[in-house]
């Protein structure tokens, strides 16, 4: 094979590389196919998928520089259209296609991601509405973040100072589009918030497109709005338009103006209220003073009232009987009581040993005091003591005779 070149695995490689690079159709070129093998490295920030079809499969990666830009996650089985240009990994001899740009087949990018996250942030809980604060409806202060120019903050504030004048308003002027619109509306919430120095916070702005409008998609303001001790309205475009920001807070309303109007009640309204609360109180005190002028005019025409002096004179009079019969009935129960004493107490004195021994009979005690009433408890030379009627005397047992009875 005298013709034949001869070269080194790396020349190969390094041959068929240039020619790829050197290929105007493979420089900027759009695949379309599934992703499949999908891997997030995010230590480095790359992305590592491939691309599928029916019959084919070819390997892809987009470096952390392009990365960043996306919209959304890609993920497996989502069908992509994918820009790049394809070139060899010299190394392992591999063709792939170096991504620089991913869009969703079907379905732009911007709302695939809002739907990604929407789903995400309402698993975690971020929209129950157990979690939604009520707005106040008599509020003091009201805060406005928002774009101090345009006729979103206009209509708001002319809404507000129309309906209830008493509402201070306060503005946290803020872009409302763009990269650096998020943080910008995160430090509003967190400067109402933080202060405490209003009742009710709207967030918002005039209407857009979905680009116009996607500041207010953010994550890191749907924690912000999640995490504020005071409500929020989320007022953000028109009445079709949807954004993270309106299912997070507390209440959302179609439009700027539209917030306005459900921030603060209708002064009109709440003074015909106060005068309808009014005419009931008059007509319930005007009933309850006729109530108790009736009751005046009842007890002033008894008697007491008309001859105090007569009155009180009878009064005594009736004391003075009910004195007497009262003492009488005293009386009466008391010489009851002493007559039935004094035959209990006789009939007692009947009863009393005493009374017996007064009748000639005697007590014959033994030395311990126990009276003896049976000669079996005694012995010959036992001492024992005889009460009589009158007085006592001591003897001394010489004979027993137990058969007497």
């Amino acid at each position: 094979m005298p013709n034949a070149i001869t070269l080194t695995v790396s020349q190969l490689n390094e041959y068929v590389k240039a020619l790829f690079d050197s290929s105007e159709l493979l420089g900027d070129i759009y695949i379309k196919g599934e992703i499949s093998n999908f891997t997030n490295h995010y230590k480095s920030g790359h992305l590592y998928f491939s691309l599928k079809d029916n019959d084919s499969l070819l390997k892809c990666v987009m470096f952390r520089s392009s990365a960043q830009y996306l919209k959304f996650v890609p993920e497996n089985g989502m069908k992509v259209i994918v820009r790049g240009n394809v070139s060899v990994f010299q190394r392992d001899g591999v063709y792939q296609l170096y991504a620089s740009e991913i869009q969703p087949d079907g379905i732009g990018s911007l709302y695939l991601a809002f739907e990604q996250l929407k789903e995400k942030l309402s698993a975690m809980g971020l929209f129950d509405e157990d979690h939604k604060k009520p707005i106040p409806r008599f509020p003091q202060k009201i805060g406005i973040i928002t774009a101090d120019t345009g006729a979103a903050v206009a209509d708001m504030k002319n809404i507000i100072s129309r309906r209830y004048p008493l509402a201070e308003i306060l503005i946290y002027p803020s872009l409302v589009q763009g990269p650096q619109a998020p943080d910008e509306l995160c430090r509003g919430i967190s400067y109402f918030n933080s202060r405490k120095n209003v009742d009710t916070i709207i967030i918002g702005r005039g209407g857009g497109s979905i680009e116009d409008l996607w500041a207010f998609n953010s994550e890191m303001l749907a924690y912000e709005i999640y995490n504020c001790d005071i409500p929020v309205i989320s007022a953000v475009g028109h009445e079709t338009d949807f954004t993270i920001c309106d299912f997070v807070s507390d209440l959302r309303a179609p439009t700027p103006s539209a917030a306005a109007e459900l921030a603060v009640p209708d002064i009109s309204e709440v003074s015909n209220i106060l005068l309808s609360y009014s005419g009931k109180m008059k007509h319930l005190a005007e009933t309850r003073l006729s109530v108790c002028k009736n009751e005046f005019l009842r007890v002033s025409s008894n008697k007491m009232f008309k001859d105090p002096i007569n009155y009180t004179e009878k009064l005594k009079s009736k004391v003075s009987s009910y004195s007497v019969l009262f003492n009488s009935l005293v009386k009466r129960q008391i010489d009851l009581k002493k007559s039935s004493l004094s035959e209990k107490a006789s009939e007692i004195s009947a009863l009393s040993p005493l009374s017996v021994i007064k009748r000639g009979y005697s007590i014959v005690t033994d030395e311990t005091g126990k009276t003896v009433s049976d000669t079996k408890k005694l012995s010959v030379g036992d001492t024992v003591n005889i009460r009589f009627g009158k007085g006592q005397a001591k003897a001394i047992i010489n004979e027993i005779n137990k058969g007497v009875k």
